[in-house]
């Protein structure tokens, strides 16, 4: 009988012991399975754009980029955007040679080219916008200027983009077209530079962008003319192999193309892509 006793005891003991350390790996298992729902990055959903972005654009794009640049700015708290304007070609060579930069907007597709030939952009850069040319002349246009052939008249000063920059490229194209000569009194680097020229009546026209008249107010007078439909650029963006920012950048480049950046563009005075 004691023996029996003693038997007894001892499977409940054991018995005991093995509920405990069921317990025991029970409650280890739901600590690990709570600690690792925790660390679950996806719960926490996209991570927060910040930082500074960088973009290179032509110099035709500074008012509406600033707008678009601004509005990025609100729409994501902690960002900056951080411009770089000038001639395309200039901007393609410093991409290049090794300038910082998260995004490329070129004037045209022939200065992006310099840029995706070296490797330094990443995907299929895309057209955003297209930009026609037009005539800036003084306010009151004193010269009767009314065509491009108007331009070639003995004693007016007129000046042009370089021929490397994308709106000089355009301008021999229509002065091409129209089997015209010009000689102007200088070659600037970028639009906004011949335009400036002009504002400043050191020139007394100047073959710029139907965008950069419209900018410039009634600091200057435009004059369209129709070999202009002759030598339209259109305008690609892309996203740079380098870029430090690739999030931020990729959603400027988002903000470009949408409708509410498209809305900016085309109100100064771009063309649909």
């Amino acid at each position: 009988m004691t023996r029996s006793v003693r038997r007894t005891r001892r499977m409940l003991q054991l018995a005991g012991a093995g509920a405990a350390a069921l317990m025991a790996l029970s409650a280890c298992s739901s600590s690990d399975d709570s600690s690792t729902t925790k660390a679950d990055p996806s719960a926490s959903g996209s991570p927060k754009l910040s930082g500074t972005v960088t973009v290179f654009a032509a110099a035709s794009l500074k008012e509406s980029f600033t707008t678009l640049g601004q509005e990025f700015e609100k729409a994501h708290p902690g960002t900056k955007v951080s411009f770089n304007f000038g001639g395309s070609d200039t901007l393609a060579a410093s991409i290049t040679s090794g300038a910082p930069a998260d995004v490329f907007a070129a004037a045209s597709p022939k200065t992006m080219k310099i840029v995706t030939d070296k490797q330094d952009a990443t995907g299929t850069p895309a057209t955003f916008v297209r930009n026609q040319l037009e005539i800036a002349t003084l306010p009151g246009n004193p010269d009767k200027v009314s065509s491009l052939k108007d331009l070639t008249k003995s004693g007016l000063k007129v000046v042009l983009c370089d021929k490397t920059v994308p709106c000089g490229a355009a301008a021999q194209k229509a002065l091409d077209a129209s089997k015209l000569k010009l000689t102007p009194v200088s070659y600037e680097q970028d639009v906004k530079s011949a335009l400036t020229k002009v504002e400043l009546k050191e020139a007394d026209a100047a073959v710029v962008y139907k965008t950069d008249v419209k900018a410039a107010g009634d600091k200057v007078e435009g004059v369209e003319f129709p070999e202009s439909a002759k030598a339209i650029n259109a305008y690609p963006i892309a996203l740079l192999k380098n870029a430090q920012n690739t999030e931020a950048a990729k959603a400027f480049i988002e903000l470009v193309q949408s409708a509410e950046g498209q809305k900016v563009l085309t109100g100064a005075g771009f063309l649909k892509p």
